[in-house]
C-alpha cells in the first residue's frame, strides 16, 4: 500500500557510521516520524550493519524525546553492487589512490543506488525528506558526495517519480570537527559518547580496541578524519 505523502517526515541513509549517526539525529530534533534504511553491499566493513542496531536501540532507550519519532528501519540487500565493484571496500585489497586521482574505497555508483532506493521507500511509505550523510568539507574525493550531485539527484528523482522529495544533506560543508559539535549541539554529552562507542567508521571493520575517538585501526583515512576531527572538538572545549 503506497501511504498519502507527510511532509513533516523523513527518512535517513543510516550505515551505523559518525556520520548518519549525526544526520539521524538531526532528523529526530526536526521531524515527528523518522524511518532508517541500511544497505547490505557486500562492505568489508559490514561490522557496521551490527553496530548500527546498537545505535537505534540506544538512541531509543537514551533519548526519550526522540524514541516515539524513530520509526521502521529497513534493510536492503544490495549485494548486487558489491559484485560489481571493484574497490577497496568490497574486496580485501590495500587502500591506495587509482590512476584517475579517486581512491580505490570509491564504489561507483553507491550514493546514486542508495538515494534511489531510498526514495522507492519514500514513495511508498509516504516520507517526504530523504537525509544523507553526504559532505565535501572531509571527503576522499568522491564525486557521488558532492553538493551538485545531490541537486541533481534531487531533480531527477522528483521528475521520475512525479514527487517532490527533498534532498537534505546536513554535513555537506562541515568538516569532522563540525560534526563532533554537531552531534553535541544536538544531543548533548550523551550523544556523543553514543556516537564514540557505539558507532562504525573503520573502513577495514576494526573494533579490537576503543580509542579517545572510538573503535577503528586507527590508520586508515576514515579512521585519520575521525580522530583528527575529535582531537579538534575537544581542543574547542568539546566534553
Amino acid at each position: 500500500m503506497i501511504m498519502t505523502i507527510s511532509e513533516d517526515t523523513a527518512l535517513v541513509l543510516f550505515s551505523g557510521g559518525q556520520d548518519s549517526t549525526t544526520c539521524l539525529a538531526w532528523a529526530l530534533a526536526r521531524y515527528a516520524r523518522v524511518e532508517t534504511l541500511g544497505f547490505d553491499y557486500g562492505q568489508r566493513h559490514r561490522v557496521e550493519l551490527d553496530c548500527r542496531t546498537d545505535v537505534l536501540a540506544r538512541l531509543r532507550a537514551e533519548f526519550p524525546a526522540w524514541s516515539p519519532r524513530l520509526g521502521e528501519d529497513h534493510m536492503i540487500d544490495l549485494s548486487v553492487l558489491g559484485q560489481i565493484s571493484d574497490t577497496a571496500l568490497t574486496r580485501e585489497v590495500s587502500i591506495a589512490m587509482s590512476a584517475d586521482h579517486l581512491p580505490n574505497t570509491f564504489v561507483p555508483g553507491r550514493n546514486l543506488l542508495f538515494m534511489t532506493i531510498g526514495a522507492t521507500i519514500a514513495y511508498r511509505r509516504g516520507l517526504r525528506v530523504l537525509v544523507g550523510g553526504m559532505c565535501e568539507t572531509d571527503f576522499s574525493g568522491y564525486p557521488d558526495c558532492r553538493d551538485d550531485t545531490m541537486k541533481a539527484l534531487q531533480v531527477a528523482l522528483n521528475l521520475g517519480m512525479d514527487r517532490r522529495f527533498i534532498v537534505e544533506t546536513p554535513l555537506m560543508w562541515i568538516d569532522k570537527t563540525q560534526t563532533w559539535q554537531l552531534a553535541h549541539s544536538l544531543g548533548g554529552a550523551a550523544l556523543v559518547e553514543l556516537v564514540r562507542e557505539a558507532t562504525h567508521t573503520c573502513y577495514l571493520g576494526e573494533r579490537g580496541e576503543l580509542h579517545a575517538w572510538g573503535y577503528g585501526c586507527g590508520e586508515c583515512p576514515a579512521c585519520e578524519l575521525r580522530r583528527r576531527g575529535y582531537e579538534g572538538y575537544r581542543a574547542q572545549g568539546g566534553q
